[in-house]
């Protein structure tokens, strides 16, 4: 199965060049040219990642994408693309996963994107395996009457 990344920016050419080099790297791709269009793209599919300008339309265009990316149940990873890097604290702020500056190199993004991919399904398989254990910990405790049934 490909995996599947949205990309947001509202310059055709950073699109059509990230989308041509990240499908010659066997992924399955998305564009999307404002925060509405990718809204709309995240709520009816599914992405493993979500990859966003910060500036487009507005200066906070970029975060308002990760913040709508991080609201989907399937919780995307997410990262912001962008020729202005801001200081740590600021883009971290956004609950953006990673950082890439423009311009990048093709071996580069596409090894950041590989990393960024499998520390955030590690994540999120620790998160599952926790919420598991607490769920078992609460049946545990539960009060005989109200354990339930397995």
């Amino acid at each position: 199965m490909k995996r599947r990344i949205l990309l947001v920016d509202d310059d055709m050419a950073v699109l059509l060049t990230l989308k041509a080099v990240l499908e010659m790297h066997g992924f399955e791709v998305q564009t999307a040219q404002s925060v509405d269009e990718a809204a709309q793209k995240l709520a009816s599919g599914t992405y493993q990642m979500v990859i966003t300008d910060m500036r487009m339309k507005t200066e906070t265009d970029g975060q308002q994408v990760v913040r709508i990316a991080r609201e989907q149940t399937y919780r995307p990873a997410t990262a912001i693309l962008t020729a202005y890097p801001p200081d740590e604290s600021d883009w971290r702020d956004t609950g953006a996963g990673s950082l890439l500056v423009k311009p990048v190199g093709t071996k580069d993004l596409v090894r950041q994107i590989e990393a960024l991919l499998v520390s955030h399904e590690d994540e999120k398989q620790r998160q599952q395996a926790l919420a598991g254990q607490a769920l078992s910990s609460a049946d545990i405790t539960a009060p005989r009457g109200q354990r339930k049934a397995s």
